[in-house]
């Protein structure tokens, strides 16, 4: 890296803008390495905060993203996921060329809270089962992901490969098809489980979407709530003229 000093321009920005010139030319490939804070104050003679500074001001933007342990790293164009349709994660990564898979964290089968209950319509003393995956995109931490399901409509699942394979192609295989969801998105802050998880620093931004989907007879099928990394994914609606 080089970088030709501006003046009046404060350090952090001068070096803020070297590297987003670096990665709009493509000398900065997505997936490489950006140099550490220390090194960066040593090759450019500048203090390890002000490089820090310029660092997370191209991870807000997405420019950037980190990994604990590892380091910074120049991100890929971030995911376009649409909000009026119902999409299963591992059709959509398949359809951007990319290699999705999943880290099955827990498979249980529990009693709902009342507002779980009410939320799946479930009768008194029916059972619920739920799956917490760890979605990944090329091996890369995407989105953190608990659904839950009525017991009935899930059975067989634990049988089923969760870890590479799609929750909503188990259903079809039951006859089971989603037509239609209600969904919400708001941002969040990534709790400390949330950061490890996801490979981000606690703190980092997040996307949280809840959907309960229903199937074709008008049944709550499944009730999803997943964060997504806000550097990785963005949502977007289209509007009709």
């Amino acid at each position: 890296m080089a970088a030709e000093r501006e003046r009046g321009l404060p350090l952090y920005l001068q070096l803020k803008r070297m590297i987003k010139a670096q990665i709009q030319d493509g000398r900065l490939a997505p997936g490489d390495r950006v140099p550490s804070e220390r090194e960066l104050s040593d090759q450019f003679g500048m203090s390890r905060m002000t490089a820090r500074q310029a660092l997370i001001e191209l991870v807000r933007e997405g420019l950037l993203y980190r990994e604990q342990g590892r380091g910074t790293f120049v991100a890929a164009q971030k995911v376009s996921q649409g909000l009026l349709t119902v999409t299963s994660f591992t059709e959509d990564m398949h359809s951007r060329g990319i290699v999705p898979s999943s880290v099955v964290l827990s498979l249980t089968t529990q009693s709902p809270s009342v507002p779980e209950r009410e939320r799946l319509r479930l009768d008194l003393g029916e059972q619920m089962v739920c799956i917490r995956r760890l979605r990944l995109g090329d091996g890369r931490p995407m989105a953190l992901e608990e659904a839950s399901l009525p017991q009935f409509m899930a059975d067989g699942i634990e049988h089923y490969d969760l870890a590479h394979g799609s929750l909503y192609i188990f259903l079809k295989s039951r006859q089971i098809e989603l037509h239609g969801a209600h969904q919400t998105l708001e941002a969040i802050l990534a709790d400390e489980e949330q950061a490890t998880l996801l490979a981000v620093p606690p703190g980092a931004p997040l996307l949280l979407l809840e959907r309960l989907s229903y199937d074709q007879l008008g049944r709550p099928a499944e009730f999803v709530r997943a964060v997504y990394r806000a550097d990785r994914y963005r949502f977007y609606v289209e509007l009709g003229h």
